[in-house]
């Protein structure tokens, strides 16, 4: 996990999570829904690393913390359509966007290495030979 509820907390007063998290009305910060939006943060800066870094990543520069925590928040706020989305949240979300736009095109580093060499955007690789290819290339040049 690239954050954790307690890194949200430290962004986010108690009473303010519980109303944008306690859909039962229970008056608890609903952890649940604070996990799916950690997890939707995660799934979104693997996206964005997935072609620059061999993921799961060995270990999380402090970046990603900030970025996954921002991205919490705004998917926690946007489930609230009735509150109001301080601007403050919202140029936090693009600033976040912004920054994972720069890390996947090489403009901003992680500073993390990798094991072997990440395959560049666009370029796809298999662990394949030409010895234990299941289809020759006469066989799909006859299709």
């Amino acid at each position: 996990m690239y954050c954790t509820l307690d890194d949200i907390k430290k962004q986010v007063q108690e009473a303010t999570l519980i109303e944008i998290t306690d859909d039962s009305l229970s008056g608890q910060i609903n952890e649940d829904v604070v996990d799916e939006t950690i997890t939707y943060a995660q799934t979104l800066i693997d996206g964005y690393l997935l072609g620059r870094y061999t993921l799961p990543l060995q270990s999380v520069p402090e970046i990603l913390r900030v970025m996954a925590t921002d991205l919490s928040i705004y998917r926690l706020y946007s489930r609230r359509f009735h509150t109001d989305m301080p601007d403050s949240i919202n140029d936090k979300y693009k600033n976040s966007i912004r920054l994972l736009e720069q890390i996947q095109k090489g403009i901003v580093s992680l500073g993390i290495e990798t094991a072997g060499t990440a395959p560049k955007l666009g370029e796809y690789r298999v662990n394949t030979t030409l010895k234990n290819r299941i289809f020759t290339r006469e066989f799909l040049d006859s299709m």
